[in-house]
């Protein structure tokens, strides 16, 4: 199984290949349970993707951060996102999606 970095690259990848899948994976943050949408349309596409394996990656990741920093105390400061893989996913893909291409 892909770890959850890997699955939100390719499924990215794929967003900006295909106009359809871009458009279903944006249309999943008007649904009342947005994260839940984006990850039944992930599975959808063929990626195992769960609410909780994109919500732990991510605190996961940044406790990581904390730990090698300042020797990880409390008093390290909180990295604005970085802990959210769900809203970094589409920051990443509208950026992505704007640059010109050749």
């Amino acid at each position: 199984m892909m770890d959850v970095g890997t699955i939100l690259a390719s499924l990215r990848a794929k967003a900006l290949s295909d106009p359809e899948v871009y458009g279903r994976l944006m249309a999943t943050r008007d649904d009342k349970e947005p994260l839940e949408a984006f990850c039944k349309c992930a599975r959808g596409l063929g990626f195992e993707l769960y609410e909780m394996d994109l919500l732990s990656a991510g605190e996961e990741m940044y406790a990581q951060m904390k730990r090698s920093v300042n020797g990880g105390g409390e008093n390290s400061p909180m990295l604005d996102g970085e802990d959210d893989y769900y809203e970094q996913f589409f920051a990443d893909l509208e950026r992505e999606n704007e640059k010109p291409r050749c």
